[in-house]
């Protein structure tokens, strides 16, 4: 494995919360000064080359100009120490996630193998008690020491008689196992000290999610929009749910939500399910299919994005143009918004911020569903109008900033009280899973499976 550490990286363009305030962005053009030049008596000379806006002005949606002149005001920042799941925690709110406030790159390492042509890199790392754990696109498992990137132990999971790449799913932790959801159509549970297989159970159809590992069950999402539940000790299925098969879907899926003894499903017809945990029991459903979607992927109804249980509530966005609010027990829809989008939803106090599939970013009301105020970001690599597109993923919220990954390998970070662009770091490679913040340290997976640490 290539490993390579590097101090040399200074992330000077990531602009720390206590001098965002410093920063000013006019017109149409968007101005980055660095650490050195808020300090700095002389100012430096600009960088030669034309200045091209990052900004687009198109927008999908609008802000409530009742909302826009409201005040944002977010829960201060706290130091989570684990990410345990894809999402962070089992339901899926991490809230306010806090981090060093100059960041700079502490190292970087390649976990495997990335993405091709025929396949992608689509599992999010975990970090648990100092560990990191991650799964290539060939279904490697490797666990690495968090703070040096030092590898542990690795692991491959594809069965001999396979032969042929398939796109994988991902991996969660609970109570010393890292279940693996894979596109073989096979669980496993591994010994998170050393990988050994503890046992591995086959489904009916491959799997493309990662599971979610909460009270002593498992909980995974077939192709098939199929959800199983397994017993985490044994592995023995427990119940079986299923919803509407679609033909086509967009690629990866947003794993289980769980909590309150309610695991929450989205599934790639739209349908969302609120079922017992110990049973599988519906308790309630509903459907964010927009009845005018359109054609091509644009139109697939897909709940890519995770769902997420925060205090009571569900929210859930779908690919086709919908995102909604549900009381947990009962299902009654709070509120929603015509707004499509394919990535995960974040939530911190009132607040919800999320990424469409216009390539904006936005705030919005967690109790009502206004909208505070919408970013775009570039749509395109090199034209405005031409080239290929940039798919964006995220948002998380770490110390009062949002940060973003793209797939031209651009990470940004954006206020979450203005949608004011703050910074841009270059990555090795485009971005095609959010990233995640474990004991103060930014982890960036780049489809190129080099993994990079900046604190």
């Amino acid at each position: 494995m290539r490993t390579s550490v590097s101090n040399a990286s200074s992330w000077k363009t990531f602009l720390f919360p206590l001098f965002a305030c410093l920063i000013l962005l006019g017109g149409c053009d968007t101005v980055t000064q660095s650490v050195d030049d808020l300090f700095s008596k002389k100012r430096k000379p600009p960088l030669p080359g034309k200045r091209i806006s990052i900004l687009l002005n198109e927008r999908s949606i609008t802000a409530d100009p009742r909302a826009a002149k409201e005040k944002i005001l977010l829960p201060a920042p706290s130091v989570n120490r684990d990410w345990p799941q894809p999402g962070g925690y089992p339901n899926h709110a991490m809230h306010h996630i806090a981090v060093g406030d100059a960041l700079k790159q502490i190292w970087r390492v390649d976990i495997g193998e990335g993405a091709d042509d025929a396949l992608r890199l689509v599992a999010a790392p975990i970090v648990v008690n100092g560990w990191l754990f991650t799964m290539d696109s060939e279904h490697q498992v490797t666990a690495l020491n968090a703070q040096t990137g030092k590898r542990i132990w690795r692991i491959d999971v594809t069965p001999k008689s396979e032969d042929d790449g398939h796109i994988g799913g991902g991996i969660t932790f609970e109570a010393g196992r890292i279940f693996v959801t894979t596109g073989f159509g096979l669980v496993y549970a591994l010994n998170a000290k050393d990988g050994t297989v503890l046992w591995s159970t086959p489904v009916d159809g491959p799997m493309r999610t990662a599971p979610t590992a909460h009270g002593g069950q498992v909980f995974v999402m077939t192709l098939e929009n199929k959800t199983i539940a397994f017993d985490a000790k044994t592995g023995k299925k427990q119940w079986t749910h299923a919803g509407t098969t679609e033909i086509a879907s967009v690629l990866g899926g947003g794993s289980p939500a769980v909590d309150e003894g309610v695991v929450v499903v989205g599934y790639s017809s739209g349908e969302v399910f609120a079922l017992k945990t110990e049973s599988g029991r519906v308790l309630w459903s509903d459907s964010l299919s927009d009845a005018r979607r359109g054609s091509g992927a644009s139109g697939l109804s897909h709940i890519r994005g995770r769902t997420i249980i925060d205090r009571g509530n569900i929210i859930a966005m779908s690919n086709s143009g919908i995102i909604a609010s549900f009381d947990l027990r009962t299902g009654r829809r709070i509120w929603d918004k015509r707004i499509s989008g394919g990535e995960n939803p974040w939530v911190a106090g009132n607040f919800v911020f999320l990424l469409t599939n216009d390539s904006e970013i936005a705030a919005l009301s967690r109790s009502s569903g206004r909208i505070y105020w919408v970013t775009g970001l570039p749509r395109f690599e090199g034209s405005k109008t031409s080239g290929k597109p940039i798919i964006w993923t995220g948002p998380i919220l770490a110390s009062d900033r949002l940060l973003v990954a793209g797939s031209n390998g651009d990470a940004l970070a954006v206020s979450p009280y203005t949608g004011k662009v703050l910074g841009k770091e270059s990555l090795p490679d485009g971005v095609s899973v959010a990233p995640i913040v474990a004991n103060r340290i930014v982890y960036f997976l780049s489809d190129n499976a080099d993994l990079s640490a900046y604190r």
